[in-house]
């Protein structure tokens, strides 16, 4: 693992969760980004080598609209950049670990997976390496 990428968080208005993040960070997002395989619309700040990536449904039955309907806002999931996806998926299924979604195409140009949260002390745990 080289470091956080990103945090995820599922928001219900976009512009409004927007706007209070460039009110504490002091910049606006950087890139927003449609990602339809997932049914999201996302948002990102950069901030230092990592991002907050702010997750808007586009359709109450895709990924963020039924975590929303479940546990409503709030954060979502924590990723982290690795060098190589499929290295790492096959090193943490040998220790256990269970992938409940992936390899994919996700958003900002990276293919991801995701582990399961019961495996993960109930965070959801992205994988993200650069697409080649």
């Amino acid at each position: 693992m080289k470091r956080i990428e990103h945090i995820g968080i599922a928001v219900q208005d976009l512009a409004g969760a927007e706007k209070i993040f460039e009110d504490i960070l002091g910049y606006a997002p950087h890139k927003r980004e449609r990602v339809d395989s997932e049914s999201v619309e996302v948002s990102f700040f950069q901030t230092g080598e990592s991002k907050v990536e702010l997750l808007a449904t586009t359709d109450a039955q895709g990924p963020i609209g039924e975590h929303i309907q479940k546990r409503g806002p709030g954060l979502h999931h924590l990723a982290f950049h690795v060098d190589d996806l499929q290295e790492e998926i096959s090193r943490l299924e040998t220790l256990g670990y269970r992938i409940i979604s992936g390899p994919k195409s996700g958003a900002d140009g990276k293919i991801i997976a995701f582990l399961h949260p019961s495996d993960t002390v109930k965070v959801l745990v992205e994988l993200c390496a650069d697409a080649p």
